[in-house]
């Protein structure tokens, strides 16, 4: 690959696209016990710290992970049931190869962020602005657009400037200014900053 390809790829202005290939946890069969049982955390498991990897590589560029990035914060905890401390450290990762101040959508903390939501049985409403609620918005704004990367200065742009940071009048100010860019000045139902606010009300129920 040349200098000037992963350069490029390198970029913190450019989100990676989703990727396409299926990976999801085996859901044990409902009829096993007649009572409700909490389900289990998700490992870190070798196929998990692949993914991380692969998503890893999309960002780089690089044949194989590099030091300190989400691969190399994953595997401290190889083997290791998902906790959200664990999430936070392969974020940290993550932001080394980005330069972002938070998760990118399709990323490694995307990733471990929803196998954490699938593993503990219920998606986890913080009311803040994570990795989860980002990748919400990014799919939002996708449906607008129809193009397979966020827009410049778009609602994903202005929620990543947030990154982290509890939902407030501010961060929903600042999405909706993106999401008029890339409607011609108006608020779309269902759109990014719906998908904030909705994330905030369930936080708070």
């Amino acid at each position: 690959m040349s200098r000037a390809l992963i350069s490029k790829s390198l970029r913190p202005a450019q989100p990676i696209l989703e990727c396409r290939a299926a990976f999801g946890l085996r859901r044990a069969p409902a009829y096993i016990h007649t009572s409700v049982a909490r389900p289990a955390a998700a490992n870190l498991n070798p196929n998990t710290i692949s993914a991380i990897t692969e998503r890893e590589k999309l960002i780089t560029g690089e044949a194989g992970p590099v030091a300190d990035g989400p691969t190399a914060q994953a595997q401290k905890y190889a083997g290791q049931p998902l906790t959200s401390a664990i999430v936070a450290d392969i974020m940290k990762g993550e932001q080394i190869l980005t330069g972002l101040n938070g998760p990118i959508s399709g990323g490694p903390a995307a990733l471990v962020q929803r196998i954490f939501d699938a593993g503990t049985g219920t998606k986890h409403h913080s009311g803040m602005l994570d990795s989860a609620t980002i990748s919400s918005i990014t799919e939002a704004e996708k449906k607008l657009t129809g193009s397979a990367e966020p827009v410049k200065g778009g609602p994903t742009a202005q929620a990543q400037k947030h990154a982290n940071e509890p939902i407030n009048s501010q961060s929903l100010h600042d999405i909706t200014e993106g999401e008029k860019k890339i409607t011609g000045g108006q608020r779309v139902k269902g759109g990014p900053t719906a998908t904030a606010q909705s994330e905030l009300s369930r936080s708070r129920s």
